[in-house]
Parts: structure tokens; C-alpha cells; sequence
């Protein structure tokens, strides 16, 4: 009888040994990820804004220069304030193009037809797609010599456009590229948003005589509030960190007209263009960096709160 009770007694402290609770294994699954924010997050934004206090190059040891780096953005570095200008500039052209579409393409898609299905992945193709692949299938059409746009544009008797010769031409190109490349996930969202609206509501307006379009400005639009808050948070922290396309297509150029605020940041980081000299200038990036890091927060948190009334449905 002992012998029973002292093996109960251990299978029992066994079991507890080795019995993982529900919080300790949603922790568990969890620390990966707590990981690699903490590395590939935390510790570079600690990194840089530790280093905007200091003049250096990556080799050399680094010099305690206090504010002189966030004197030379605010009072002597025009071309980054003119970064900033042209960023703001295809973000908000870029918004304003890319959501009425994509909501558009939404409405249109949500019908409940087979065809609809096929158009859906179509539309969703560009989002998966190297933005490298995009940057050379736009650089490709819109060729000054023999790109397809200037062929169209000299079959039907115009001129040819040098669209990479001149500042707003490229920006207009950029524009497209990025609406073409976004406007997959966008539309995807906002087909979310409309299956969730409830279809007695539009049985209720249909049955006291309401228009299609009555019903999409006083049904869909208001119910779609929510979801509308937060894709054009992200179309606009998106267009505001737009980067890579702007390298493929233009690389700043001309004369660096089109240079956008995080490819400027990234050419003083890793010193690839004239723009930093031979010599990276990683202190001074980094203060740019911080410097635009505050302006996106305060753009964010001005259209959360012009927004807010959003979220009452």
C-alpha cells in the first residue's frame, strides 16, 4: 500500500514537472519573435539614434559631436528638406490615386460571379512581385528612345516624351509604378471590408426605394469607416517610406530632382553616390534618419486624430 501511494505521489510531482501551462506556451511560441524584434528592431533604432550624436565612418573611431549633426539638417542641407518635399509629394499623389481605385475595383469584384475570381488574382499579381522586377518592367515602357509609351505616343502623331530627363515626368512615373505595385493589397483589404457589412442593411434601403448609389454613399462608405482608417494609415506610411522603386527607376536622378527622403538617407549610410563623398557619413545619416523617423510619427498621429471619427460605425 506504501509502495502505491509513493508511486501516485510521484507520477503526480511528474506530471508537474514537466506540464507547460497555457500562457507559459503562448510565451514560449511567442519568444522567437520577441527575439528577433529585439535584434533586428530595437537594437538598430537604438544604434542609430546613438550615433546621431557622433561624426562617424564605420572605420575611423567615432567623435562625440553633439547636436552639430541636427544643426547641419535643420540649416544646411537643402537637398533633404527637398527629399522630404518630393516624398510627401508621391505619397499623397500616390494615396489619392491608388484607394478610389482600389475601392472601386473592390465594389466591382464583390459580386458573386466565377469570372470575378480569375480578376481578383490578376489584379493581386503585382503585389507579390520584385520591386526590382517593377522598377524594370516601368523603366522598360517608358523608355525615352524605343520604350512602348513613346511607340504608342509616335503611332498616333505625338511627340515622344523623354519621361527620365526632366523631374515631373519621372515623378509621374514613379506615381504610376507605385499604384500599379500596391493596388493589389488595397483592393484586397477593402473586399474584406465590404464582405463583412451585413446584407440586411441593403435589403432594409432596397425595400425603401434606395438607389445603388444611395446605397453605396450612405451604406457601404460608413461601414467601410474602420477598415478605411487603417488602409490609408498604411498607403501613407507606405508611400512616406517609399524607397527601393525610386532606386530602380530614377535613382535620384535627374541631377537628383527625384531623389525621395530614404533613398537620400541611404546613399550617406552606404556612401553609393556623390552625395556623401567617398567616405560613409553613418552619424550624420543617422540623424537624418531620426529626424524623418519624428516626422512620419507626427504625420501618423495628426491623421489618427483627424480620423478618429472613423471608427464610429
Amino acid at each position: 500500500m506504501k509502495v502505491t501511494i509513493a508511486t501516485a505521489r510521484n507520477r503526480k510531482f511528474s506530471g508537474k514537472r514537466f506540464h507547460i501551462s497555457d500562457s507559459g506556451m503562448a510565451y514560449l511560441m511567442i519568444t522567437p519573435m520577441l527575439i528577433g524584434f529585439l535584434v533586428f528592431t530595437i537594437y538598430p533604432i537604438i544604434y542609430v539614434i546613438q550615433y546621431s550624436w557622433f561624426d562617424y565612418d564605420g572605420f575611423t573611431e567615432a567623435k562625440f559631436i553633439g547636436l552639430d549633426n541636427f544643426v547641419r539638417v535643420f540649416t544646411r542641407d537643402k537637398p533633404f528638406w527637398t527629399s522630404i518635399m518630393n516624398t510627401l509629394i508621391i505619397a499623397f499623389s500616390k494615396t489619392s490615386i491608388e484607394l478610389p481605385l482600389a475601392l472601386l475595383l473592390a465594389v466591382l469584384l464583390n459580386a458573386k460571379r466565377k469570372i470575378n475570381n480569375a480578376f481578383r488574382t490578376f489584379l493581386f499579381l503585382p503585389t507579390i512581385i520584385s520591386t526590382a522586377i517593377i522598377g524594370l518592367i516601368f523603366s522598360i515602357l517608358f523608355n525615352s528612345y524605343n520604350g512602348i509609351i513613346n511607340q504608342i505616343l509616335l503611332s498616333m502623331g505625338l511627340d515622344s516624351i523623354n519621361w527620365f530627363g526632366h523631374k515631373w515626368t519621372s515623378m509621374i512615373v514613379i506615381v504610376i509604378s507605385a499604384v500599379w505595385s500596391h493596388l493589389g493589397i488595397n483592393m484586397i483589404l477593402f473586399l474584406m471590408g465590404l464582405q463583412s457589412i451585413p446584407k440586411e442593411l441593403y435589403e432594409c434601403a432596397q425595400i425603401d426605394g434606395a438607389n445603388s448609389v444611395q446605397k453605396f454613399f450612405k451604406i457601404t462608405i460608413p461601414m467601410l469607416g474602420p477598415v478605411l482608417q487603417t488602409i490609408l494609415m498604411l498607403a501613407i506610411v507606405e508611400g512616406l517610406k517609399l524607397s527601393d522603386l525610386v532606386l530602380v527607376l530614377t535613382n535620384g536622378q535627374p541631377a537628383g530632382s527625384t531623389e525621395v527622403v530614404m533613398t537620400y538617407i541611404y546613399k550617406y549610410f552606404f556612401s553609393t553616390d556623390s552625395l556623401s563623398g567617398s567616405i560613409a557619413q553613418y552619424g550624420y545619416a543617422s540623424s537624418m534618419a531620426v529626424v524623418t523617423a519624428g516626422i512620419i510619427g507626427i504625420i501618423t498621429v495628426l491623421y489618427l486624430r483627424l480620423s478618429r471619427k472613423l471608427k464610429n460605425v
